[in-house]
C-alpha cells in the first residue's frame, strides 16, 4: 500500500512508537529480576554493554535509512537485500514471532498483577486469566482493523500516560534513595539464601516466578552480567518502531532521528529505576519481589496505593505496548508477502489500508501461545527469554547488513572516509548481537529453532506460488541446520532436557 499523504506519521509519532514499544512490561519488572541477578556494580557493567550495543544498531538503523532510502520497513528487508530471500524471511518470521510472544508476556504481567489483588488470577497463567487476556486481545484485534493510523494515534497517548507514573516512581525513589542500602548492594556479595520478612509488602511479597530459587551471592561477576543480559534485549525490543513504520514517515530523515531520540530517552529511564531501586531495598528483599516489582518498591516506600498507583500505570502501559507490538508484527507479515518471501494472501488490506490478514495471523498466534501459558510454571520468564531470543536473529541480520554496506562502500562516495566510521559502529552492533545469542544460551536457540524451522513452509508456500526455485545452495544449508534444531527442540521438550 503506497501511504496517502493523509495516513503519514510525523517526527513526534514515530518517536512515540519508538518509545511506545520500547516501553512494556520490561521497565515494570527490572527491580526484582536485577535483584535477582547482581548488584549494582553488576547492572552498570549490564547497562553499559547493554546501552552502548543497542546504541549502536539504532545508530545501524539510523545509517540504513539514510543511505537506503528506497527500502521500507527496515528489519526484514535489510536482511532480504544484503542476504538472499531465505535470509530476508528469517528476519521477518522470527521478528513476527517475537513480537507476538512478546505480546504475551504483556497479557500475562497484566494478570500477574491483578492477581496481586484478585486471587482468581493467580500468577497470570489460570484459566480465568487467560480467558480474560482472550477477550482483550479480540478486543484490540477490531480496534486495529479499523486503520494503522487511528491506533498510531491511540498509541502516542498511551506512551504519554505511561511515562507519568514511571517519571513519579523515580522521583519518589530519589527523594527515598539511602546511601547505605545501595553501598551494601553494590557488589552483589550479599547472600541471598535467606529472604527478609517482607510481610510490610503485602500482597506483592515472596511470591509467583519472582520466587524462582536465588542463588547464592558468590557467583562472579561475569555469571551475575550475564544473567541479566536476555533482560536488557527484552526492554530494548521495539528501537525499530520508527524504521518498520518508515514508509508512513512524513519525512525519511526523520526515521533515523526518531530511532536514536527514543533509544535514548527509554535508556535512561531503564538505567533509573534499576539503579535507584538498589538505593531503597536490600537485594533479598529486591529479588524477592512479585512481579511487576516496581508496585512491591514503591509500595515499601509510600504504602499500598504505591503498588495500586504503579499497577495502574503498568496496565496502562502494557496496553499501549501491545498495541505497538501487533501493529509491528502486522507490517513484518505484511511487507514480507508483498515482497513475495511469504504468502500472498498475507498482503490482503481491509477497506481502511490495514493488513488484516496479518493481524490475523498475529493474533491467532497469540491466542494460542496464551494457551501454552496455562502449561508452564514460569509463563512471564518463558515469554521474556524466548521474544529476546527470537529478536536477536533479525537485529543480527541487520547489523550485518550495516556491516556488509560500509566494507563494500556501496552508496558511498569515492574518496571520502564515512564508510569507516560506519565500519565500525557495524561492527560493534553485529559483535553485540552475537555477544547476546551466546548469553542467551542453548535453550532459547533451540526453542527459536521452532518457529524457524516450520515455520519455512511459508516461504515455500510464497515461492510455490510464483513457480520459482525456493532454496539456493546454501540456503539449503540453512534451512536444514534450523530443521535440525527445532527437532532436537521438540525431542528436548518431549524427554524433559527442556522445560518450559
Amino acid at each position: 500500500m503506497a501511504a496517502s499523504s493523509n495516513k503519514k506519521l510525523s517526527l513526534w509519532s514515530l518517536t512515540s512508537l519508538v518509545v511506545g514499544s520500547m516501553i512494556g512490561a520490561g521497565i515494570f519488572s527490572l527491580p526484582a529480576t536485577f535483584g535477582r541477578a547482581t548488584g549494582g556494580f553488576g547492572a552498570l557493567i549490564a547497562w553499559v554493554i547493554a546501552g552502548g550495543g543497542m546504541l549502536t544498531l539504532a545508530f545501524v538503523f539510523q545509517t540504513l535509512a539514510q543511505r537506503k532510502p528506497e527500502l521500507d520497513s527496515g528489519v526484514y528487508i535489510y536482511a532480504k537485500t544484503g542476504f538472499g530471500d531465505y535470509a530476508g524471511f528469517a528476519s521477518a518470521i522470527g521478528f513476527w514471532a517475537g513480537a507476538c510472544i512478546g505480546s504475551v508476556s504483556y497479557f500475562v504481567l497484566i494478570k500477574s498483577t491483578l492477581g496481586a489483588f484478585f486471587p482468581l488470577f493467580g500468577d497470570g497463567n489460570t484459566l480465568s486469566a487467560v480467558l480474560i487476556a482472550s477477550f482483550i486481545l479480540w478486543s484490540f484485534h477490531f480496534m486495529v482493523l479499523r486503520g494503522i493510523k487511528e491506533a498510531a494515534a491511540i498509541n502516542t497517548i498511551a506512551t504519554f500516560a505511561k511515562v507519568i507514573p514511571i517519571f513519579i516512581f523515580i522521583i519518589v525513589l530519589a527523594f527515598a534513595f539511602h546511601t547505605d542500602t545501595f553501598a551494601l548492594n553494590f557488589w552483589g556479595t550479599q547472600p541471598l539464601g535467606t529472604v527478609g520478612d517482607l510481610s510490610h509488602l503485602d500482597d506483592y511479597g515472596y511470591t509467583g516466578h519472582a520466587a524462582l530459587e536465588i542463588g547464592a551471592g558468590s557467583e562472579s561477576l561475569f555469571s551475575q552480567v550475564r544473567s541479566t543480559m536476555l533482560v536488557t534485549v527484552f526492554v530494548f525490543v521495539g528501537i525499530e518502531g520508527a524504521s518498520v513504520y518508515s514508509r508512513y514517515a512524513k519525512e525519511r530523515k526523520h526515521v533515523g532521528i526518531a530511532t536514536v531520540l527514543g533509544f535514548i530517552g527509554v535508556l535512561c529511564l531503564l538505567v533509573l529505576v534499576t539503579m535507584l531501586s538498589y538505593g531503597v531495598l536490600l537485594r533479598p528483599d529486591l529479588a524477592a519481589l512479585r512481579q511487576p516489582s516496581m508496585a512491591g518498591v514503591l509500595e515499601h516506600i509510600v504504602g499500598r496505593w504505591g503498588a495500586i498507583f504503579i499497577s495502574i500505570g503498568l496496565i496502562i502501559s502494557v496496553m499501549g505496548a501491545y498495541l505497538s507490538w501487533t501493529l509491528l508484527a502486522a507490517e513484518a507479515l505484511y511487507c514480507a508477502a508483498k515482497s513475495h518471501i511469504m504468502p500472498s494472501v498475507l498482503a490482503t488490506e481491509n477497506k481502511h489500508g490495514v493488513p488484516s490478514a496479518a493481524v490475523w495471523m498475529s493474533n491467532i498466534f497469540i491466542q494460542l501461545f496464551l494457551i501454552v501459558t496455562l502449561f508452564t510454571e514460569y509463563a512471564f520468564q518463558l515469554a521474556l527469554e524466548l521474544t529476546s531470543s527470537l529478536v536477536l536473529i533479525p537485529y543480527l541480520l541487520v547489523a550485518a547488513y550495516g556491516l556488509k554496506l560500509a566494507w563494500t562502500r556501496e552508496t558511498y562516495s569515492v574518496g571520502t572516509k564515512d564508510h569507516t566510521k560506519d565500519f565500525i559502529i557495524a561492527l560493534i552492533a553485529t559483535f553485540y548481537a552475537v555477544l547476546m545469542v551466546y548469553a542467551g544460551g542453548l535453550k532459547y536457540i533451540l526453542l527459536s529453532a521452532v518457529i524457524y524451522g516450520p515455520g519455512t513452509l511459508l516461504f515455500i508456500i510464497a515461492k510455490r506460488e510464483q513457480k520459482k526455485l525456493v532454496f539456493s545452495a546454501i540456503e539449503k544449508c540453512a534451512f536444514a541446520v534450523a530443521l535440525i534444531a527445532a527437532v532436537a527442540a521438540l525431542y528436548s521438550l518431549a524427554t524433559g532436557i527442556i522445560t518450559v
